[in-house]
């Protein structure tokens, strides 16, 4: 799965490292895309302290 504008991980990995998490910590990330949708992204943290992006789901407006 690749990052879209927004994500934690678009443009590369965030410069600050995760030191204190364990390693397979799950971690979710929410923003507003680029067309005003909700977005909550699952992270699991990577023996190297990188995030690996598993899960995205665009939430939909209640009407």
């Amino acid at each position: 799965m690749q990052p879209i504008p927004g994500s934690i991980t678009y443009g590369g990995q965030p410069r600050t490292k995760l030191t204190l998490s364990p390693i397979g910590t799950r971690m979710q990330h929410t923003f507003t895309d680029n067309w005003g949708r909700e977005v909550v992204e699952t992270y699991i943290l990577q023996p190297d302290r990188s995030l690996k992006l598993v899960n995205r789901i665009y939430q939909t407006p209640p009407f």
